[in-house]
């Protein structure tokens, strides 16, 4: 073989090839190394005494490396403008169906979903028993849920 022919090494041996299919094969054997090691390779910059002063991090990360880091790439702690919207009008809708209950009926939900008080509790107050206050509750419930469906 020519000094000045190209060879690529090819299944372990190798194999004589034209300067242009030679630049063809390095090209895409760059190609697949940069995507292989230099896009996962994170980087450091260092100091003028060897300290690392910034850390360049890979292209292509982990999920697990980002939760690790505890980095909230993409975070959204606020709540859309939809989502609080939509919640407005839904709170809305629950005052509604509750100004239309009894006054006996909003002071059950009242007294076990807002005050948080046991069925046994309120029904201690009322001098009733707790099976008394659980159906009540049940009925009450069903009437609210007819009435935000309407």
């Amino acid at each position: 073989m020519d000094a000045d022919k190209k060879r690529i090494w090819i299944r372990g041996q190798y194999v004589e090839v034209t300067d242009e299919v030679y630049r063809a094969y390095m090209q895409g054997d760059r190609k697949m190394r940069y995507f292989e090691n230099d896009l996962k390779t994170e980087r450091f910059v260092l100091g003028k005494e060897g300290q690392v002063v910034q850390i360049i991090p890979s292209r292509e990360d982990s999920l697990d490396r980002l939760v690790d880091e505890n980095a909230q790439q993409f975070s959204d702690e606020q709540e859309s403008v939809e989502s609080v919207v939509l919640h407005k009008l839904e709170v809305d809708r629950l005052h509604t169906a509750l100004s239309l209950l009894t006054p006996e009926e909003r002071a059950l939900i009242q007294a076990l979903f807002f005050e948080e008080k046991t069925e046994r509790q309120y029904a201690d107050e009322l001098g009733v028993y707790r099976n008394a206050v659980h159906v009540r509750k049940i009925k009450v419930l069903k009437k609210l849920k007819l009435l935000l469906e309407s």
